[in-house]
């Protein structure tokens, strides 16, 4: 996150928040404003809006928050699929909250649902305050936590490729075993039309060359007796008037005057075409009257096989063609469905393979979260310890999904695995329930999270998680509200050493009322309140060294220009700068 801009947003009119690589702290008086800091990243990070928190008299308020992209793909791609845009490796996102309640979000100057905003905006930031949800209260998050503390990508990279391809097998299984008997039927069904479809033995194009043969068998009386005195107008054979013989009158009488015009001899030219045309005609049409037969014999059988077709177009197909083309697609399901035995045989062996792989894959990962966890519970107790929390306990509990065994052992349920001697319940995530257990006082029995910690706990224990997990965590930001609420001193000190640790590894932003941390920052932003007597708005300022003292000062003894708190002030920051940071 590069810089967010704040417009009329509870008391803050208008103001830039820089941000850079390391740890930026806030600070200001009791009022001044710092908490609108982390509002404004709730509203970004698609949080619910609140009409109460535009300024008094504004229309809406407005957040912005401009990110670098250069090393975030992901966010990028997130972006263009809602329809946005990145500009020179920078997104933009923002949202608008008008005081009437209405909320509109954007990413990449694209108008995009709110929940839409949350989605591209997780990622980037992880909020820490008394009132967020926070993620390590979620048990994927805890269990994505040690998975990542113990460098476990690999063992469950195996488990899950083995554990997908198990899916898919035990359902492809499950799907020919249920269906065994309807592929049964179809079988039965195919087989009978594919072998009736054999019986008839059709041929391409054959119907059609039936049903043309049918027709001309079904009228040869007509058909010759058409032809016969169609060729005796042509060429008559008894002396009657013909077409010939009206056409050879027709070509003497114009070949006798061919001599006196030139129109007239092309006349006669083409009357003699016509009749050579004629005489051709009546030929044919004498030999088709002599080939037309009447034969009932041929007739029935045409009849016949005409319809066995028609029996199997109505059935398989318009045509014969379509027949033949159904019968070949018959014949090659017909494989498929007479090879079910072999093939239930085959994907039981398959998963049964594939299970075996997964107890092995998942006890191996098992074992893995099973170490990891004890070293992450000793290594967030420890840092408990120096975060003002001495008898605070964190414990890493990795426990099996057990269950009772399947009264079909051979034949368990999809989510139940044997592994070694016992069942366990199975899912994409591994064999375990992995949650963080916290005993915040000495002799008390350790709890969940959110059940055993209160808002100040709960943020340390964050912070401690965050500081053992530095350079493993996705996240690039990480946001701290007050997260050194109740405590003082030197634990106050070890709180500003952890979070200058963790912000070596990502950007930090912490909003603080303790000198011993602010004195920890690289970037120190101070929220300064005014007043014109009648609306009291503040501002976002950016201090130079001589700022950062003053503002210790102010912390430390409530007096700006206090020598002696000068002094102390002084001495806070030079502690900082030399102080080692916590490994």
């Amino acid at each position: 996150m590069e810089e967010i801009r704040i417009t009329s947003l509870g008391v803050i009119d208008a103001s830039t928040l820089e941000l850079g690589p390391g740890l930026t702290v806030i600070t200001g008086e009791t009022g001044a404003g710092k908490t609108m800091v982390v509002t404004a990243l709730g509203l970004l990070l698609g949080g619910r809006a609140d009409s109460g928190a535009v300024r008094a008299g504004a229309k809406q308020a407005r957040v912005e928050g401009l990110v670098s992209a250069a090393a975030l793909p992901g966010l990028v791609a997130a972006v263009e699929e809602a329809g946005g845009e990145a500009d020179d490796d920078a997104v933009v996102l923002a949202r608008n909250v008008s005081a009437e309640g209405r909320s509109r979000a954007f990413a990449g100057g694209a108008a995009v649902p709110v929940a839409t905003l949350a989605e591209i905006a997780e990622p980037l930031v992880a909020v820490h305050g008394q009132s967020d949800q926070h993620r390590l209260l979620k048990a994927q998050t805890q269990r994505h936590a040690l998975d990542r503390f113990g460098a476990l990508d690999e063992l469950l990279a195996s488990y899950t490729s083995v554990h997908d391809r198990l899916v898919v097998t035990e359902r492809e299984l499950a799907e020919v075993v249920a269906t065994a008997r309807e592929r049964a039927r179809e079988a039965d069904l195919l087989r009978f039309g594919v072998d009736e479809v054999a019986a008839v033995a059709p041929q391409p194009g054959e119907d059609a060359e039936l049903a043309a043969e049918e027709a001309r068998l079904g009228h040869a009386d007509t058909l010759r007796a058409a032809a016969e005195q169609a060729r005796e107008a042509l060429s008559s054979e008894h002396g009657s008037p013909d077409a010939l013989g009206a056409v050879a009158a027709a070509r003497g009488l114009l070949e006798g005057v061919r001599g006196h015009d030139s129109e007239a001899a092309e006349l006669a030219d083409r009357v003699a075409e016509v009749s050579y045309l004629l005489s051709d005609v009546a030929a044919d049409v004498a030999s088709y009257a002599a080939r037309i037969d009447t034969d009932p014999a041929r007739l029935a059988a045409v009849s016949e096989r005409r319809a066995a077709l028609i029996g199997l177009t109505r059935k398989y197909g318009d045509s014969v063609d379509e027949v033949l083309a159904w019968a070949e697609r018959s014949a090659t399901r017909l494989l498929d469905l007479d090879s079910t035995d072999d093939k239930i045989k085959d994907l039981a062996s398959r998963a049964a393979q594939l299970r075996a792989e997964l107890a092995e894959a998942g006890a191996a990962l098992s074992a893995g979260r099973i170490a990891a966890a004890e070293r992450l519970s000793r290594a967030v107790s420890d840092e408990l310890t120096l975060l003002a929390m001495p008898h605070a306990e964190v414990t890493v509990r990795v426990a099996p999904r057990t269950a009772e065994a399947p009264s079909d052992p051979e034949h368990p349920p999809a989510d139940l695995l044997r592994v070694g001697e016992r069942w366990v319940r199975f899912a994409r995530s591994g064999l375990d329930e992995v949650e963080f257990l916290l005993a915040a006082n000495t002799g008390s029995e350790p709890r969940p999270l959110h059940k055993g910690a209160s808002g100040g706990e709960l943020s340390r224990v964050m912070l401690a998680v965050e500081v053992c997990l530095a350079g493993t965590s996705p996240v690039p930001t990480f946001v701290f509200d007050e997260v050194d609420s109740g405590v003082g001193g030197a634990a106050a000190v070890e709180i500003g050493r952890r979070l200058a640790t963790l912000a070596e590894q990502a950007q930090v932003l912490v909003v603080t009322h303790l000198p011993q941390v602010a004195a920890f920052a690289d970037r120190h932003v101070l929220v300064e309140k005014s007043s014109d007597g009648s609306v009291t708005s503040s501002g976002l300022v950016t201090l130079d060294d001589a700022g950062r003292e003053r503002e210790l000062s102010r912390m430390l003894a409530g007096l700006a220009e206090s020598d002696t708190a000068l002094a102390h002030a002084r001495e806070l920051l030079e502690l900082a700068r030399n102080a080692p940071r916590a490994r």
